[in-house]
């Protein structure tokens, strides 16, 4: 009887000796710094706003990974939109994913298996896949990779508040994915209150990726100066300030060619262009509210209307 006690005191001193080196080696790990924000939910296990998340709405191409430690998680393949708020996933890459039922009992969390990570919660048997399976993620608990495609391109336009500017090019043909941010000052990672202080010398910028497939640039230029009153000098509408002043951002002499170009029409037709043109610099991106605001709210702008100009 000894013998067996002995034994069995031997195996749960292995056990806990392995779970306390496995707990000190995760500990150990290198993680990704994050924001107060993305700590709230990654470590604390709190919950984004629905409908705000960077991710929601995403159709891209290629791989979500977890925001701290950079681990594999889903594919985008396995991303379907079950109208929740929230990204969805019917299936996770192999292994990436922990299930760990709630203190309560009533749902199922799901973290990263890599570093404990705080990812959402996964729901069974609702009917919206054949896998019958809905892994409801924070976009603020992961990072997408874009999958590599030599047809999308990138464009930056600044045209007075980015809600708006955002809200026509993400309804273009051939626009794949759009983002709001700031561009053109002089103070790294600006936030949005910063911005709003008028002296970050930031334009209030969209980033549109289109398919050279489907759109042009000469397309995104037209959009661009007939959804705004690109002869405005203060801002755009009842927006005034630095931070809303016209500007397209070009990325090299073949795209500054072609907004030149336009320029020269519309002053043709008897404009007055006050519209800048600036070499590119980094796009610092805005916090995820502000991103597809419109969408997101189920509104129209307030200062951005649609008026042909160009036949």
């Amino acid at each position: 009887m000894k013998q067996l006690i002995y034994f069995l005191y031997i195996i749960a001193m292995g056990i806990s000796c392995a779970q306390s080196q496995n707990k000190t080696e995760q500990e150990n790990m290198k993680y990704n710094k994050l924001t107060p924000d993305e700590e709230r939910v990654i470590i604390h296990k709190g919950t984004e706003a629905p409908y705000t998340g960077e991710y929601t709405n995403n159709k891209r191409a290629g791989t979500y990974i977890c925001r701290r430690c950079d681990t594999p998680l889903y594919r985008s393949s396995d991303k379907f939109d079950s109208h929740c708020g929230w990204p969805s996933f019917d299936d996770e890459i192999k292994d990436a994913i922990k299930r760990v039922p709630d203190a309560d009992g009533r749902r199922t969390e799901i973290i990263c298996s890599n570093c404990g990570a705080h990812l959402g919660h996964v729901f069974l048997n609702e009917g919206f896949t054949n896998k019958e399976t809905r892994h409801c993620v924070n976009s603020i608990s992961l990072k997408f990779i874009l999958e590599e495609n030599k047809m999308i391109k990138k464009a930056y336009f600044a045209s007075g508040c980015f809600w708006g500017t955002e809200y026509y090019f993400m309804k273009a043909n051939g626009v794949e994915h759009t983002a709001v941010g700031f561009m053109g000052g002089h103070v790294d990672h600006p936030s949005y209150e910063q911005v709003c202080q008028k002296n970050t010398g930031h334009l209030e910028t969209t980033e549109v990726e289109y398919d050279t497939s489907k759109t042009s640039y000469d397309d995104l230029v037209r959009l661009f100066f007939e959804t705004h009153d690109f002869t405005q000098t203060d801002g755009q509408g009842p927006d005034i300030g630095p931070q809303y002043l016209s500007c397209i951002f070009y990325a090299d002499n073949s795209e500054k060619e072609i907004a030149e170009k336009y320029i020269k029409i519309l002053e043709n037709k008897g404009y007055k262009v006050a519209t800048m043109l600036k070499p590119l610099s980094t796009f610092w991106k805005a916090e995820d509210y502000h991103q597809q605001y419109y969408k997101h709210k189920g509104t129209s702008p307030y200062c951005h209307v649609y008026k042909k100009i160009f036949d």
